[in-house]
């Protein structure tokens, strides 16, 4: 059995850690250098670090802070935001990423998520989607969350799958900050439909809402921010919370 993975995540605006809730009133969480490495040091499986307004700012993402990231770590990295075409993929992985985040610009182009995972492989593309619960379905939406695509979210996920992709970062704007659990609605929904892993992330606030994820979504990793940014819980607690529950994680 594989062990589940927990990922702490990296929101960046301006060279520095954000969270807000539901994607709003962002507020400072710290230098991005600094909460790597002690995430590093905590035992994270992977970190995720999102420029979350690059695509909407129309810009690239930081890839000099990318590289002082990747410098001062020792676990795999994830990095998402204002990736438009291969030799941003290539750029961000030369500077250290394991795995690039494909999300505005995937869907808009669909056709980098293929040609991106026969370039690199699909180990290392993994498309992130927010998606908003409407009346029936879920909505993906895009430039962080800014703007609404009418996309179904179940459809999407088995689009980007069939397309090469070899993860999914799912996000959920209702939950989103809210620690009021994750989703687990929607990760289950996604989760039965597609065969790659699945992050659920969005509304973490207690250890039985990391349990929940995987014990009834099958989710295959769990994100978290405010909960560990803040020091609220740490990893280790919710490793050995999971392990007590008898959910296979990886302790250091």
């Amino acid at each position: 059995m594989l062990s589940k993975r927990i990922i702490p995540c990296l929101d960046i605006k301006e060279g520095r850690v954000v969270k807000g809730v539901k994607f709003l009133g962002l507020r400072d969480a710290g230098d991005p250098v600094e909460v790597a490495r002690a995430y590093d040091q905590q035992g994270a499986d992977e970190l995720v670090f999102l420029d979350i307004t690059a695509s909407f700012e129309n810009r690239k993402t930081l890839v000099e802070l990318v590289e002082k990231i990747a410098s001062n770590i020792f676990m795999p990295f994830t990095v998402g935001g204002g990736i438009g075409e291969i030799q941003d993929i290539r750029n961000l992985l030369n500077a250290g990423a394991e795995k690039v985040s494909l999300n505005t610009q995937a869907v808009k182009f669909p056709e980098l998520i293929s040609a991106a995972a026969k370039r690199f492989g699909s180990q290392c593309i993994v498309v992130a989607i927010d998606a908003k619960k409407q009346i029936d379905h879920w909505e993906v939406f895009i430039n962080g969350g800014r703007t609404p695509t009418g996309i179904n979210a179940e459809v999407w996920a088995e689009k980007v799958a069939r397309l090469g992709a070899g993860e999914i970062l799912l996000t959920s704007m209702d939950c989103d900050g809210t620690k009021d659990g994750y989703d687990l609605e929607l990760t289950q929904a996604i989760t039965q439909k597609i065969n790659i892993p699945v992050i659920a992330s969005g509304g973490a606030g207690c250890l039985e809402d990391f349990y929940n994820v995987f014990a009834k979504a099958n989710a295959d990793a769990a994100l978290a921010a405010s909960l560990f940014h803040y020091q609220e819980l740490s990893i280790k607690q919710v490793k050995s919370y999971l392990k007590e529950r008898g959910v296979a994680v990886r302790l250091t």
